[in-house]
């Protein structure tokens, strides 16, 4: 196979910690009709990442391994296939291609629906725009489409200072909404200048105690982790909701949600060229500040990950791939 018809990838020949993760040589993809060939610059990495790669996460919908990480993305248009009129080759895009299918981020190409991407941030280099996609997503479709909500609401975010997080809020603020977070206290600084109206130290008091009259709570954190969805029900006003997003809503949530007249609802995020772009004019336009807290080349794949994994990052770590 020649060298065109190759590229770098980080695979994993067996499910496991983060020493699975080897940098190797494998077939470079052909786009399909209505999908592109995207030269990837720079890819991002999430949660969804790394419990994956220990067999957990979407490791069912990947089948046994060898298999390829990732689905945040940002580079150039290598190729277009038939049918494709949305995008042309040289344009800079950014995408959460086939979530939760497998996309390959981690890798020199990768290839997708042209409707998956969107054209990336103009004022955001490549390292920056591979944040976004995953994390920005998350964070709008919570907000807009499953908890659709409207000014003057009190929306509680629950791991505020991560990836996901610290766009959450700003879009809650750029929604019109009063935004409370829980963080650890060195971020409160810091999220106060991303929008926070309201910050609770989680190591100090629990939030329950402290916060009320909360419209909607987006828990970035789940019930497997000290019943954080259950007992943010104690801070909702009568109506309110919950949106349970890294494992969907647990039988204790929904029985205890429904016994106190409250909503829970799970969410996943899915691909989204329109949103992105929305997304992209925010950022473009100032509004909303992407964190990345280190970009590492390719071949640290495993390094991004057990840092990743102490879940004390701040924003996003991101892989650079080429350019």
């Amino acid at each position: 196979m020649s060298a065109s018809q190759t590229m770098r990838a980080i695979t994993q020949d067996t499910f496991g910690g983060p020493e699975v993760l080897r940098l190797a040589e494998v077939p470079r993809p052909e786009p399909l009709p209505t999908e592109v060939l995207v030269r990837v610059h720079a890819a991002g990495v999430n949660p969804v990442d790394w419990k994956t790669r220990g067999g957990s996460g979407m490791a069912g919908l990947f089948g046994p391994p060898p298999h390829i990480l990732g689905w945040d993305v940002s580079g150039v248009v290598e190729e277009v296939g038939f049918g494709v009129h949305t995008l042309e080759v040289g344009d800079e895009v950014y995408g959460m291609p086939w979530f939760p299918r497998p996309a390959g981020a981690y890798a020199e190409y990768v290839t997708a629906p042209a409707r998956q991407f969107a054209r990336k941030p103009a004022t955001a280099g490549h390292d920056v725009a591979a944040a976004v996609p995953l994390a920005g997503l998350t964070a709008w479709q919570s907000l807009v489409d499953a908890a659709q909500v409207e000014a003057g609401q009190r929306v509680l975010i629950h791991a505020a200072a991560g990836g996901v997080g610290h766009l959450a809020v700003q879009f809650a603020k750029h929604l019109g909404a009063h935004v409370i977070g829980t963080a650890r206290a060195g971020k409160h600084d810091w999220l106060r200048s991303l929008g926070a109206d309201e910050l609770v130290d989680y190591t100090a008091v629990r939030f329950e105690d402290v916060v009320r009259d909360v419209d909607v709570v987006i828990d970035l954190i789940g019930d497997g982790h000290d019943s954080t969805g259950v007992r943010s029900l104690k801070t909702l006003r009568p109506g309110g909701t919950v949106i349970a997003v890294p494992s969907g809503v647990s039988a204790e949530l929904k029985e205890a949600a429904e016994a106190q007249g409250l909503s829970a609802k799970p969410y996943l995020v899915e691909p989204d060229g329109p949103a992105l772009a929305r997304i992209a004019s925010l950022i473009d336009k100032g509004e909303v500040r992407v964190e990345v807290e280190d970009v590492l080349p390719l071949a640290d794949a495993a390094e991004a990950h057990r840092r990743g994994e102490t879940g004390r990052t701040r924003g996003k770590l991101v892989l650079r791939v080429t350019g």
